[in-house]
């Protein structure tokens, strides 16, 4: 009795509809902020006893988080296919194994950022709550997911390089190298070095390049509106568009008008 009454409340508080319930989600979201922030200034620094410490209080927590997701999942190997789900593993193996491996797992702790905005609900609580990013949904996403690309390639770069490279004693050296590659502008003041060194930065340039611009891309082009065009199908309209561009028929988006 009392297990199925710590489930239902699990349940109501990660996909209910309550303010106790947006409140729980929003909270998560600043548990995700922190840890991002903690993994990307510590990624830099020597592990210590302290570090390692809250290290472990992190893992317990995001293991917790699992645990919970997992115990009122309706599908759990659908919940296991997901890429959120598979990045929490990842963040919780090398939580666990930093003491052993020290710095080589730390870059898959940036994956952790990949939850935000798209887990508990979150979108459906922003969306009904914010007009801001009902407007501006596809930009924001595009950019956390910009961020996160970004910082996940600049800290597998720090990791393979730092002690090894001259060039890249920092953080910030590593992300240099890593906007300067990803743009194509290459000042190659830079170099990777080493046989690994290199396969990375083939990597970087065939495949980072290539979604780097997409996301990119997605940020920065003119602002469009999902309406699926009853005609032809068409998906991708300006904001106030009254005829699909692709066939001409006569399209009614509903707009919240001019703020």
């Amino acid at each position: 009795m009392a297990e199925s009454k710590l489930k239902k409340t699990l349940d109501l508080l990660y996909t209910g509809r309550s303010r106790n319930a947006a409140l729980f989600r929003y909270a998560l979201i600043v548990f995700d902020i922190f840890t991002i922030g903690f993994f990307i200034v510590t990624i830099p620094l020597t592990p210590t006893r302290e570090i390692f410490l809250v290290d472990a209080i992190i893992g317990l927590l995001i293991l917790c988080d699992f645990l919970a997701r997992f115990w009122i999942a309706p599908d759990r190997p659908r919940m296991l296919r997901q890429v959120y789900t598979i990045a929490d593993i990842f963040v919780i193996l090398s939580l666990v194994l930093a003491p052993v491996f020290s710095q080589n797992l730390v870059f898959l702790r940036v994956l952790r950022a990949l939850r935000l905005l798209h887990s508990y609900h979150v979108l459906r609580d922003l969306r009904s709550e914010t007009p801001f990013f009902r407007r501006n949904e596809e930009v924001i996403l595009s950019a956390v997911n910009l961020g996160v690309f970004v910082f996940f390639v600049t800290s597998l770069v720090f990791v393979m390089q730092f002690g090894d490279n001259p060039g890249i004693e920092d953080f910030i050296a590593a992300l240099y190298f890593t906007v300067s590659a990803l743009t194509t502008t290459g000042f190659g003041d830079i170099v990777l070095t080493g046989t690994a060194g290199r396969v990375l930065a083939v990597v970087i340039m065939v495949v980072g390049v290539a979604l780097f611009l997409r996301l990119a891309q997605a940020v920065f082009r003119p602002q469009k509106v999902s309406y699926t065009c009853p005609s032809c199908g068409l998906s991708r309209h300006e904001e106030d568009a009254v005829h699909c561009k692709h066939c001409g028929e006569p399209l009614k988006i509903e707009t919240e008008g001019l703020d």
